[in-house]
């Protein structure tokens, strides 16, 4: 599996969200609205997430193992800093 696009949609929203993003994986798959987030320990992404009935936020899709995150990870870092900068 590879990352063939990563895009990126700065927030001027104030708060941690520094963007949202999408990805797209071998041409044929997306996922879309990722977030950069600015956390306690630096910039990391999570994926989409909705709330469930008890409040909680569950993620709608993840990667199954760390290569994959990390992966996913260093792409949208690596784009957004090239968008920002």
């Amino acid at each position: 599996m590879n990352i063939t696009e990563v895009r990126i949609f700065l927030t001027t929203q104030p708060g941690p969200t520094k963007a949202f993003a999408s990805v797209t994986f071998d041409d044929a798959f997306v996922v879309k609205d990722l977030r950069v987030v600015d956390g306690k320990k630096g910039l990391f992404v999570s994926m989409p997430a909705r709330k469930d009935k008890n409040g909680e936020y569950r993620d709608i899709c993840h990667p199954i193992n760390t290569d994959t995150r990390n992966l996913i990870q260093e792409a949208v870092i690596k784009k957004y800093q090239e968008e920002i900068a």
